[in-house]
């Protein structure tokens, strides 16, 4: 395992601290421990109260005085390409070990179509479906009597409950779309190390894209259905029994609340949260939290329904109103 020199030597950082100190992998700050190293920003400064300690944390000078003298550190002027460079240390380079053909162990339990890779520490559980042309990576658990559809790829890390419905030609696991630009003004991909998790009862539409976590898994929680063509982005966290209609994308880092339904079409952007038993409407934008339970819709930016309404109505007398004024 590498010692913290040679990863402050990896990352371009500033190294305070005891530098002989082994570090075996990097975790979110609430997951940490005295074997890992610790991502910290402006944004989680408040989680280190309530964390447990970590054995190295990668920060910023400007934060430095939210650690203990006793902490070590390392310091980077960057932390975004520093946090790149630190994920690929740890990053898994394992090559994935398919069966050529499979056990009878999981054959007496399992329908498995044609054409179908599945990485040798797979668990499958009892009476799992698997359609033609699956890909299932490594480190993936698929509970019993679940269904995973035609041309589906399951990537790596990833783990589906039972009695889940997994449709045709989804994808989860996929890497997600974190990118920052260096000072060329060049983008440089951030490396995603988290998985999917996902609960009992899901039902996963035709086409649906569902990314990896860049540290922590993307979670879909028990009783969720999408519909098809539904983007979820990495990190994103949806609450029990929400229903997602088709096209609806939701960018990383949302909390989506249990009972939500999210209309066709909607967009949500990144680090929003809703609360419990939300509606938002067909094509609707939300552009901030929703902290109270109702209906929302609108594009400019979402607002209470029978507020929208109101205002929908004014835009329909708009141009009523201005041609008279001139």
């Amino acid at each position: 395992m590498p010692k913290l020199i040679d990863i402050a030597n990896q990352t371009c950082s500033r190294l305070r601290g005891d530098e002989n100190i082994e570090i075996n992998y990097i975790r979110p700050i609430d997951e940490a421990n005295p074997d890992c190293i610790v991502f910290v920003s402006k944004k989680n400064t408040k989680e280190l109260k309530n964390g447990n300690k970590a054995g190295a944390y990668l920060t910023t000078e400007s934060l430095i005085n939210c650690f203990h003298s006793s902490d070590n550190l390392l310091i980077t002027d960057n932390l975004t390409l520093s946090l790149v460079k630190l994920i690929n240390i740890f990053k898994s380079k394992n090559h994935t070990e398919y069966y050529i053909s499979f056990p009878e162990s999981i054959l007496k339990n399992t329908t498995i179509g044609s054409n179908v890779k599945i990485s040798k520490d797979c668990i499958l559980g009892k009476h799992c479906i698997i359609g033609n042309n699956v890909v299932i990576e490594q480190n993936v658990t698929v509970g019993s009597y679940s269904v995973i559809g035609h041309n589906t790829v399951i990537g790596s890390d990833t783990v589906i409950g039972e009695n889940c419905t997994i449709e045709h030609s989804v994808v989860l696991g996929s890497e997600g779309f974190g990118n920052h630009r260096n000072a060329n003004k060049e983008w440089v991909h951030i490396p995603h190390i988290g998985g999917v998790k996902i609960g009992n009862n899901v039902s996963i539409g035709s086409g649906t894209c569902i990314d990896r976590g860049t540290l922590k898994n993307t979670i879909i929680e028990d009783g969720v259905i999408i519909d098809n063509l539904v983007h979820i982005a990495h990190n994103v966290y949806i609450g029990k029994n929400t229903a997602i209609a088709a096209k609806v994308g939701i960018a990383g880092s949302c909390i989506i609340g249990k009972n939500n339904l999210i209309g066709g079409m909607v967009g949500i952007i990144d680090h929003i949260s809703t609360c419990n038993d939300v509606t938002i409407s067909a094509t609707s934008s939300v552009t901030r939290n929703i902290d109270k339970p109702g209906i929302y819709s609108g594009i400019m930016p979402t607002i209470p329904h029978q507020t929208w309404m109101r205002v929908a109505l004014s835009i329909i007398k708009l141009d009523k109103i201005t041609k008279n004024k001139i």
